[in-house]
């Protein structure tokens, strides 16, 4: 083998050389050395290793979960918004219903028509329950004033009964001074609707006009009804009902909501489903 030719070192080699040397005594990067030197740090083939990033390896769903579940949120809060609407109309309807209930009750609308009637309630073997003599005591007290020519009584019986509410009525009136002639007995009702239905059919071309006789708490449905038959209708409540105290508010929140109810459906409807 040939001798090589020896070869010395540079100048410029030296200085890196020595730049080097130094750095690494000063434990400085090289590069900065380098760059203090103007000399151009010596690069390598490789390339920078890339770190994985672990959010990439991550498969998203376009859609976010909140912008499916927002719409179902605002219906949920509309729906919930109309139904606080719907009870507190409905509590206000309630309301009103119950403040006629109670103020018809107290008024006293006697005045000339054509008959009274007398609605019924509760006999035992042809002798009215104080319910019910309260209200013929009522319509007693009416008739010497002249304010009608005949006094209906209404109410059928339950099934054994010898008597109907009926009955019972005209006995009570006629034994009280009120002539026979003049009563007219309507014995088939159950309901007070039923009652005023007969009473229509009955007397519908003679009687235009009505002074209805019951208790207080009764009066308001009463009238509405007997103005949806087609009668004018008015009301004379008796004030000594048996009715009174916490049993007359029970019975008067209750009428509110048959009014309330009836005025939507019908009265002849409600009486169908409440039989």
């Amino acid at each position: 083998m040939a001798d090589r030719e020896l070869q010395l070192p540079s100048d410029e080699q030296r200085l890196r050389d020595r730049e080097l040397i130094e750095a690494l005594d000063e434990h400085q990067p090289v590069g900065v050395r380098y760059a203090r030197s103007g000399a151009v740090a010596p690069s390598t083939d490789r390339e920078p290793t890339m770190r994985p990033d672990p959010e990439a390896a991550v498969v998203r769903d376009p859609t976010p979960v909140q912008s499916l579940l927002q719409p179902r949120r605002r219906i949920g809060r509309r729906l919930a918004q109309v139904a606080g609407v719907l009870v507190v109309l409905g509590a206000l309807y309630l309301g009103v219903s119950f403040w006629q209930v109670w103020s018809t009750g107290r008024s006293d609308e006697a005045r000339s028509v054509d008959a009274i009637v007398v609605m019924g309630a509760a006999q035992y073997d042809g002798r009215p329950s104080p319910q019910l003599a309260a209200r013929l005591d009522h319509a007693i007290a009416l008739w010497p004033q002249g304010f009608a020519e005949r006094i209906i009584v209404t109410g059928g019986n339950q099934p054994g009964d010898r008597f109907t509410e009926a009955d019972a009525s005209a006995r009570y009136l006629i034994d009280r001074g009120v002539p026979a002639d003049a009563i007219i007995l309507e014995g088939e009702g159950s309901t007070t609707y039923e009652s005023m239905s007969n009473v229509a059919a009955q007397v519908g071309g003679i009687v235009e006009s009505v002074l209805i006789v019951t208790d207080p708490y009764h009066a308001l449905r009463t009238r509405l009804i007997a103005e949806g038959l087609g009668f004018e209708a008015y009301v004379s409540p008796t004030p000594t009902s048996v009715v009174s105290g916490s049993t007359e508010i029970r019975r008067e929140v209750g009428e509110a909501a048959g009014v309330a109810i009836g005025r939507i459906i019908g009265f002849d409807r409600l009486s169908r489903l409440t039989d």
